[in-house]
């Protein structure tokens, strides 16, 4: 069967999806930190480096026989020159290698991938799918920082990420009436929300990197940037030794001593006071956020969470919400815990939805228009 193969790499973690080639059937699964799920089997096989994990991902579909036509790819990061889908070619991989510095968790394991994956199919067209590209009509005094304009022409503004989750969710929203104001949060080990009116984004919480915005599980999300300086300055921290501090020993993982997964906090609250002041300012930040971004859409109709813990913590959905009644936000407690769709009240004024975002489906759309 001919097939469309799709990649989603993260800094530590790589997922793959092969589509038949008209999109009407996902016919494997993917492979997350040392495991492969083919269909429902899960196959163990220890930590692995993305370019292995890439060279598993060759092994099964050659294991499988599946003719792949084209390979799609999620790129973190397009800088401004790259807003649409394109082909990864010698020019573009270059292009991607300079801006490291601007993803430097995520853009390297991604060139890692396409690499091995060239080297295993090397006469397929590969094509790379920008998560910035979806924030690119942010308006002027969202998209930059009141920096000097000469570090704006440098690269230094408001890219914006999850955007190929947020065209998910846009797309799937669309035929639901959802009304032209839109938050979308996303909430996983990486989290963002979006203000998204008639479908295009407004303004959203990542910034110049994925480590801005939200308190996430292991990143600090916004800082004064006066604790930068105090750290560097006073404390005489390296960069790398920042960079690492901010991207793996922060956020629920620094504040709860424990760990960066809300579903082992929330299991721990009771019992460690750190686990539950962690999962505390996580919903604070969350709901703060939710009320600055109705600030830029004049109001909300539609509330979406998704991602892992968007789509599966009850609990933080309920925390997150109260609170919220002032915007006209009420949830029905009955159909949050039974994981309903919609869990907004009767008498809610703003449409609550819990909904799974499909990035992979997302990128094979892309991808398949360069068949």
């Amino acid at each position: 069967m001919e097939t469309i193969l799709t990649v989603n790499c993260g800094s530590s973690s790589l997922k793959f999806a092969l589509y038949s080639l008209k999109l009407e059937q996902l016919l494997l699964g993917n492979v997350i930190d040392g495991y492969t799920k083919i269909g429902e089997e899960r196959h163990e096989h220890g930590a692995v480096t993305m370019k292995e994990a890439a060279e598993e991902v060759v092994r099964v579909l050659r294991a499988r026989s599946y003719d792949v036509r084209i390979i799609g790819h999620r790129i973190v990061q397009g800088g401004e020159k790259h807003f649409e889908p394109v082909i990864l070619d010698d020019g573009v991989l270059q292009s991607l290698k300079e801006l490291v510095p601007l993803a430097p968790l995520h853009i390297p394991p991604s060139l890692d991938v396409i690499h091995a994956l060239q080297e295993a199919f090397p006469a397929l067209k590969q094509v790379g799918c920008f998560d910035t590209a979806f924030h690119q009509h942010m308006p002027f005094e969202a998209r930059h920082y009141p920096l000097p304009r000469a570090l704006w022409k440098e690269g230094v503004i408001h890219y914006g990420f999850h955007g190929l989750s947020y065209e998910s969710i846009m797309q799937q929203l669309q035929p639901l009436s959802p009304g032209s104001r839109v938050i979308v949060a996303h909430l996983g080990n990486g989290a963002s929300c979006a203000a998204i009116q008639e479908g295009r984004s407004l303004d959203t919480t990542m910034g110049m990197t994925p480590i801005g915005g939200l308190m996430m599980s292991t990143r600090a999300g916004d800082l004064d940037p006066g604790v930068l300086l105090y750290l560097l300055e006073e404390k005489g921290m390296t960069g790398s030794e920042l960079s690492r501090m901010l991207n793996k020993s922060s956020g629920l993982k620094a504040v709860s001593e424990e760990s960066g997964d809300v579903q082992q906090l929330l299991e721990q609250e009771d019992t460690h006071p750190q686990a539950a002041e962690a999962i505390l300012m996580f919903c604070y930040h969350v709901r703060k956020t939710i009320g600055a971004l109705a600030a830029v859409l004049g109001g909300v109709d539609t509330l979406v969470f998704t991602g892992g813990i968007g789509e599966h913590a009850a609990t933080i959905r309920s925390r997150i919400c109260k609170g919220l009644e002032f915007l006209g936000i009420v949830i029905n407690e009955k159909a949050n815990e039974e994981k309903a769709n919609m869990i907004s009240a009767n008498d809610s004024k703003v449409t609550v939805r819990v909904m799974k975002t499909n990035e992979e489906l997302m990128i094979a759309q892309h991808t398949q228009t360069f068949l």
